[in-house]
């Protein structure tokens, strides 16, 4: 296996060329792949690091381009599944000038939500030096959230560290309270846990980005770090030992396009920690990516190469 291993549910988006126009009314749309934990598998490629992506696909149109958008970008996908007959995942995104787009998902029944258990057999921990989990897959049916403890449990008993992204989806879940009491469950096995601001004060109850990360240290097993994504302020980040600080953010011309900014902090956060940056260096970097990726429309397609990431560095340093 890579160096890093996630599991999730790969998608295709369609993106609404005309901007500012709702789903229903618009008529042109450009195709791109998608998914929070592929967006990270595919930044993190782009870096240069070995990644195995986890999933399931169905044998369909949709499932085949995401394959080849994976090899193309350098992921392996030998431990993501066929599974014939079902549906491989998409959905609509709105192009807006400001805000969050809104979006309509086509995901019930996907070939991803029938992972089972039984299927992490094609996956080796090997050469696995660090895991990226979120949320999302969790909550996709209760065979996932059976496969994800499984796959965390094997995880934790190899000491191979996990970063953990709530990336809460309510519409996945059954209701606000089950979203709660599941994530941040799963939250306590996360070696750095990073929730956004807004997600951590739904999960939480709590306003601050302190009392939000002294909550999961509170509760952690394993947790080292916590970190608090303040979207262009930057990143607020708390040690089990008491350290914290903030990393600042960088301003960008204009924003065209949210989705995926903070799959990009992960992919900066995560290239940061596997090649030995200290903690606040890793979060420059994750800051950097997640300011890159609101500059380009699709999930991933503003992440950087190594080229790009250092040019990035010396227009803003």
């Amino acid at each position: 296996m890579g160096e890093l291993l996630t599991i999730g549910e790969p998608m295709v988006v369609f993106e609404a060329q005309e901007s500012d126009v709702d789903l229903a009314t618009a008529q042109q749309f450009q195709k791109f792949s998608a998914g929070a934990e592929l967006n990270v598998a595919i930044g993190m490629a782009r870096l240069g690091h070995p990644v195995d992506y986890v999933s399931a696909v169905g044998d369909d149109p949709f499932g085949v381009y995401l394959r080849r958008v994976l090899r193309t970008d350098g992921v392996a996908d030998a431990a993501m599944l066929t599974k014939p007959g079902l549906p491989t995942g998409f959905y609509l995104k709105q192009r807006v000038s400001h805000g969050d787009p809104a979006v309509a998902y086509f995901r019930q029944g996907s070939a991803a939500s029938h992972y089972q258990p039984a299927d992490l057999a094609t996956v080796n921990l090997a050469d696995v030096r660090l895991a990226h989990l979120s949320g999302i897959f969790a909550a996709l049916s209760p065979n996932c959230l059976a496969a994800y403890r499984q796959l965390n449990a094997d995880l934790v008993y190899n000491r191979i560290p996990v970063t953990f992204d709530p990336n809460l989806r309510p519409t996945l879940w059954s209701s606000t309270t089950e979203m709660i009491r599941v994530t941040n469950d799963l939250a306590r096995y996360g070696t750095f846990v990073m929730p956004g601001l807004s997600e951590g004060r739904t999960l939480t109850g709590l306003q601050e980005p302190e009392a939000i990360a002294d909550f999961y240290l509170r509760q952690g097993v394993t947790t080292r770090a916590v970190i608090v994504k303040l979207g262009a302020q930057g990143a607020f980040a708390k040690l089990k030992d008491g350290r914290q600080f903030t990393v600042p953010g960088f301003a960008v011309p204009r924003v065209i396009d949210t989705v995926g900014a903070g799959d990009g902090f992960a992919v900066g956060l995560i290239s940061g920690l596997l090649e030995g940056q200290s903690l606040p260096a890793a979060l420059k970097r994750a800051n950097a990516i997640g300011a890159l990726a609101v500059q380009s429309p699709g999930d991933n397609d503003g992440y950087p190469t190594r080229q790009q990431l250092d040019q990035f560095f010396k227009r803003n340093h």
